[in-house]
């Protein structure tokens, strides 16, 4: 995920990254009864995007990202547009446990097919989440490996009944699945569609 870095600066010149995280964000609110006193953790927000979107929806939206870039791109963006309640953080959720604050909601989107060990962070979910709390997980049905290409190592897509039976396992509950998007994305093999689930539970 080192690239991320570089790629920090003009990541939010791509639309397809806008309407993605506005889908998500319409089928987020649509599915989770989200209050104003609510706090949130965007996990992997990159830019920010989907934190912005739904920055008027909480009271305050933790944007954790592990890579400098990203989170030096979100201050400025922080800055600019004047939104005290978003706070980008530098922390590496895979590998370290956060202790210092808890949440209502959890949102990540495009992240969890980069992460080798999914039981692992599901079980940091669940740590960092309030009692009665709710995880959004956005990311790619199965695919061919096309969408990265050949040098990824990560996953390609997911199938979301193993998924549910993770999150199950991790202590979450009432899981549930929509698909919210269609990333059209030129590859190697020519242009092709992705579709992007979210599934949201609560814990």
């Amino acid at each position: 995920m080192n690239n991320f870095n570089q790629r920090a600066q003009t990541w939010d010149n791509n639309p397809m990254h806008a309407e993605r995280s506005a889908a998500i964000a319409e089928n987020l609110i649509k599915r989770i009864p989200v209050k104003p006193e609510m706090i949130a953790l965007d996990f992997g927000a990159g830019t920010g995007i989907l934190s912005f979107m739904l920055a008027n929806r909480f009271r305050s939206i933790t944007m954790m990202d592990s890579a400098l870039g990203m989170v030096s791109v979100m201050q400025d963006k922080v800055k600019e547009q004047g939104f005290a309640n978003l706070k980008p953080v530098l922390f590496d959720l895979v590998k370290n446990v956060y202790e210092t604050e808890t949440f209502d909601c959890l949102f990540t989107q495009m992240v969890l097919h980069h992460i080798s060990d999914i039981d692992g962070i599901f079980s940091r979910f669940y740590t960092v989440l309030r009692p009665g709390g709710y995880v959004a997980i956005a990311d790619l049905y199965p695919e061919d490996g096309s969408f990265h290409g050949d040098s990824f190592d990560g996953h390609f897509g997911f199938d979301v009944i193993e998924l549910t039976e993770k999150l199950e396992r991790a202590g979450f509950k009432d899981v549930s699945t929509e698909s919210c998007f269609i990333y059209r994305k030129m590859t190697e093999k020519g242009l092709k569609d992705f579709p992007i689930f979210l599934m949201i539970a609560s814990k």
